[in-house]
């Protein structure tokens, strides 16, 4: 068909998009509007109709859409030159707005670019399409369409006029606003930060879904109001249902006895709990003896949650659903309700309580000879902080300073060991905040980490490893018995090559040929970076070479810890997977006479478990970037230092030396233009080849904060 032919005429959709793909193939670096189009090709179709084609185009990947008077231009990587494929997985998405999706069927993620998200949004199922071009480490692909969504609510701010209204999204990576009917709007009112159901999603990109306003939070900008936000933002809900609550409420706070004749009573036993000094979960105790023998024996005992919880209850399935407990700055979202989180499981100190405990025994070497897992009885004698716990090993000093110096040398050489078969050091530095009364950020500090907390971390270890080990250790005759496992896959070893690489480039070679030589080298820089702060940026690009830690039913160890076996044993307070091991380690203290737990039910949960902590995860962090926005607000204009620590195709982030705060440099604010290097390590300029690279301390300007989109905007200063 001739252009001739069309002129004057009103095509058919299939047409036109036919003779639109034309034009752009004709003049492949021009850039047309919908009214551009239509005198092009001197047709009768309206400009929707035009629009509604163009988007097809889009969705079909031929052409793109840019940001000048909705234009649009051809496409000239459009797929179909390579072997695509289709596959299912789940959206991984970055700060930058692209994504990588992680399909089951495949040994690498699939990258999916900005323009190809297709109104796809973290944690959303997807089909994708997608192929392994040559010269490109990984797989790329498009979004076809949106299997299922993440969640169907949203936080934002409600923007109403007489004739419409909308909520701006918080969510960064939302593509566009909800249009909420004026009728669907409950109570809220223009401007309220508010809570919205999406009806109808879009079937086209560049339009807008349509929701239902389902609560008002009140207007944003408070402390309370906020945090409420990212919580609902990343699916959980702030109330538990009636029935949970009820339900708690009749669970009884007297000691049955008959209860307490079926457990071993270590009430008379030295017993010590060591927590933050806001804690008010008390998950575990250690307990500490000595016997007839000389030998030591040292108890982890853990909350009996299950003892109260029990399996398919109101309370149960609720349990599930959160999955996690979830810290912000300043609140705790509990898994349980409060009478059993801060009460009934609580091991406060001065009462009795039910717990299910991993019992060592040591000989004089410090070499554990004998173990024990059952349900007991114990009675706390202290509650300790973690500083008075450090007083008492510095100094010798004060009550039960004794028996704390005896577990911190036992967990020392625990520690010992577990370096010595391949653990890894990742210590990162933790943010922490001093608020007003309002939550307001007036300090900002870096969580010390100490003896004490090692201590405790060493035992819980210890516990975990072992309960893993006693279900998934072969035995003569025993079947696998299906289980929970805390499991730490290798490294992408593409990954730590290139990080091998920069860390050369930096000064500090590094033999990473084997998973053991990782290990070996990446403590190895952690030791190195205490005497060389210029490389401690090298910390956090290693654990990014790391995989992620999940729960499944299948053990293939944790690398990480260097351990064969691990679970999570010590805390059913906060975490559901724990829940579920109480469970089945109970039914299988007799090993002999194993029950087995439907396998194919239990991985489904632990695929869900480990969904609900990414969220908890990304909730956390959120809070912890929106205090560090909201402290910087008061240093705007003020010139700082600080260190490169990431790449985005927009610029560069930079954390700030004196306040651990994260904030960008946008390449457009540079003197000239800066080119990203394919590894995103470093970025070259055009006309003087200058060279910024992961690392280097330079100084900036705070130019501006926004604690909506939690983003702190930098400039350059040299």
């Amino acid at each position: 068909m001739t252009k001739n032919k069309i002129k004057g005429n009103k095509l058919t959709p299939r047409l036109l998009a036919y003779e639109i793909l034309k034009l752009f193939k004709r003049a492949p670096r021009k850039r047309f509007n919908a009214k551009q189009i239509i005198n092009k090709l001197k047709i009768e179709n309206n400009r929707s109709s035009v629009e509604s084609a163009l988007e097809d185009l889009v969705e079909k990947d031929k052409i793109l859409p840019i940001q000048e008077k909705d234009k649009f231009r051809l496409n000239k990587d459009s797929f179909g030159n390579g072997a695509a494929q289709t596959e299912t997985g789940t959206v991984d998405m970055t700060r930058s707005g692209a994504a990588f999706v992680v399909c089951e069927g495949l040994e690498e993620d699939v990258f999916v670019p900005t323009r190809h998200m297709n109104n796809a949004l973290d944690g959303d199922k997807v089909k994708i399409t997608y192929e392994k071009r040559p010269g490109r480490r990984r797989p790329e692909g498009k979004i076809l369409e949106v299997v299922e969504r993440a969640t169907e609510h949203f936080i934002g701010t409600l923007k109403k006029s007489d004739k419409y209204a909308f909520v701006v999204t918080d969510n960064l990576n939302m593509f566009t606003d909800i249009f909420i009917p004026l009728s669907d709007l409950g109570t809220a009112k223009d401007g309220d930060k508010v809570v919205v159901r999406v009806e109808k999603w879009p079937s086209r990109t560049r339009k807008s879904p349509v929701g239902v306003i389902t609560e008002s939070l009140g207007k944003p900008g408070t402390n309370d109001v906020e945090m409420k936000s990212l919580l609902i933002q990343n699916g959980f809900e702030l109330s538990f249902p009636a029935d949970v609550i009820a339900e708690s409420e009749r669970l009884s706070e007297v000691m049955d006895k008959s209860e307490i004749a079926k457990r071993r009573d270590l009430r008379e036993v030295t017993t010590l709990t060591i927590d933050p000094l806001t804690a008010k979960d008390f998950d575990d105790a250690i307990s500490i003896q000595y016997l007839e023998n000389g030998h030591c024996e040292i108890g982890v005992h853990i909350a009996d949650v299950t003892h109260y919880i029990k399996e398919g209850s109101a309370l149960d399935k609720e349990a599930l659903v959160r999955s996690t407990s979830v810290y912000l700055v300043d609140r705790v979202l509990p898994m349980l309700p409060e009478k059993l989180s801060n009460g009934l499981c609580s091991l406060r100190p001065n009462e009795d309580k039910f717990t299910f405990s991993a019992i060592f025994t040591f000989d004089k070497n410090k070499k554990i000879v004998n173990q024990w897992f059952g349900k007991t009885i114990i009675h706390s004698d202290r509650r300790f902080t973690y500083e008075e716990a450090q007083e008492r090993i510095e100094t010798g000093e004060g009550d039960f300073a004794d028996e704390i110096r005896v577990l911190n040398k036992y967990a020392f050489k625990l520690r010992k060991d577990r370096y010595k078969k391949g653990s890894i050091s990742f210590e990162s530095p933790e943010i922490r905040f001093k608020l007003d009364e309002e939550g307001t950020p007036i300090e900002l500090y870096v969580k010390e980490r100490k003896e004490a907390h090692m201590l405790v971390e060493d035992f819980m270890l210890l516990a975990n490893r072992k309960v893993g080990e006693y279900i998934d250790k072969p035995r003569e005759g025993v079947d696998k018995i299906p289980f929970v496992y805390r499991v730490h896959d290798l490294p992408d070893m593409g990954k730590v090559q290139d990080f091998a690489n920069f860390a050369k480039a930096l000064g500090y070679p590094m033999k990473v040929n084997t998973p053991e030589e990782i290990a070996e080298a990446f403590n190895k820089l952690h030791e190195v970076a205490e005497l060389k702060p210029e490389l401690a940026v090298l910390g956090p690009l290693a654990i990014r070479t790391m995989s992620k830690a999940v729960y499944t039913t299948d053990n293939i160890g944790h690398y990480g810890l260097g351990f064969d076996y691990y679970t999570h044993f010590t805390s059913p307070i906060r975490r559901y997977s724990d829940v579920l091991v109480h469970r089945l380690l109970e039914k299988n203290l007799n090993i002999d006479k194993p029950f087995r737990y439907n396998k194919e039910k239990l991985e489904e949960q632990c695929k869900h478990i480990s969904r609900q902590e990414r969220k908890a995860t990304d909730a956390e962090r959120q809070s912890i970037k929106y205090k560090q926005v909201e402290y910087m607000q008061q240093h705007v204009g003020e010139v700082l230092e600080g260190k490169i620590n990431g790449f985005s195709d927009r610029g560069f982030f930079v954390e700030l030396t004196a306040t651990m705060c994260e904030g960008m440099v946008a390449f457009e604010t540079m003197p000239e233009k800066f080119t990203l290097d394919e590894s995103r390590l470093f970025v070259k300029g055009g006309k003087t080849n200058r060279i910024y690279k992961m690392g280097d301390t330079i100084q900036v300007m705070v130019v501006a904060t926004n604690l909506q989109k939690r983003q702190i905007d930098l400039e350059l200063e040299e």
